[in-house]
C-alpha cells in the first residue's frame, strides 16, 4: 500500500491545466502514489460561461471529475496544484478554494505535507513565476513543505528552466513541458514518501 496520498487540485478554463493535472496524475500513480484528481468549483456564472464555446466545452469535459473539498485536503499527505495565471496571480477559482480552508489551516491539518504547484499563462512572461511564488507563500502559512522541481532534472531546463514549478503557454502543453510535469510529480511523490 502506498504511503503517499496525493490530491491533485486544479482549475482549468480552456483545458491547459486540466491536461497538466492529468499528466501529473499519471506520473504520480506510476511512482506509487494513491491519487485523487480534483477540480475546484467554478465561481463564474453559468450564463457567462455559456457565452464562450471553448469555456463551456471545457466545463462539460470536466463535469465528471470530483470537486475538491476540505475533506480531500485532510485525506491527502501531499498536494499538487495547477491553475492559470491571471494578472500575475492564480485564477480566482483556485484562490476561492484555498480561502475556504481556514478551518483546516487552524487545526494544523495542512501542515507538514509536501506541496508543489504548476501554472500556465497566455504568454511566456505572463506572470507565471509570481503565481507560483504567491501560491507557495500561502503554503508557507500552512506549514506545508514546498517541493519545487528546482534544477533537479534536465527536463526542467528543456521546458524553459522554471525552478518553481512547471509552466505552459495556454493551449500548448509541449512534450518538453510534459516531461517536466512528470519529473515534478515524481519528485513530489518521492519527497512525500520520505515525509510519510
Amino acid at each position: 500500500m502506498s504511503t503517499v496520498k496525493l490530491a491533485i487540485v486544479f482549475y482549468s478554463t480552456y483545458g491547459t491545466n486540466h491536461r497538466m493535472a492529468e499528466i501529473a496524475a499519471d506520473a504520480a500513480r506510476a511512482a506509487g502514489a494513491e491519487v485523487r484528481l480534483l477540480r475546484v468549483a467554478e465561481t463564474a456564472p453559468a450564463e457567462v460561461i455559456a457565452t464562450q464555446d471553448a469555456w463551456k466545452a471545457q466545463a462539460d469535459k470536466m463535469a465528471a471529475i470530483p470537486v475538491a473539498t476540505p475533506a480531500d485536503m485532510e485525506w491527502a499527505n501531499a498536494y499538487l496544484f495547477s491553475a492559470p495565471t491571471r494578472f500575475g496571480t492564480v485564477a480566482s477559482q483556485l484562490r476561492a478554494f484555498i480561502d475556504s480552508l481556514g478551518g483546516q489551516w487552524f487545526s494544523g491539518a495542512l501542515a507538514n505535507k509536501a506541496v508543489s504547484a504548476m501554472t500556465s499563462a497566455q504568454n511566456p512572461h505572463g506572470g507565471m513565476e509570481t503565481t507560483l511564488i504567491g501560491l507557495y507563500t500561502t503554503m508557507m502559512h500552512w506549514g506545508a513543505v514546498i517541493v519545487a522541481p528546482g534544477y533537479t532534472d534536465p527536463a526542467v531546463f528543456a521546458a524553459g528552466g522554471n525552478p518553481y514549478g512547471t509552466v505552459a503557454v495556454a493551449g500548448k502543453v509541449t512534450p518538453e513541458a510534459e516531461a517536466a510535469i512528470r519529473h515534478q510529480a515524481k519528485r513530489l511523490v518521492d519527497m512525500a514518501a520520505k515525509l510519510a
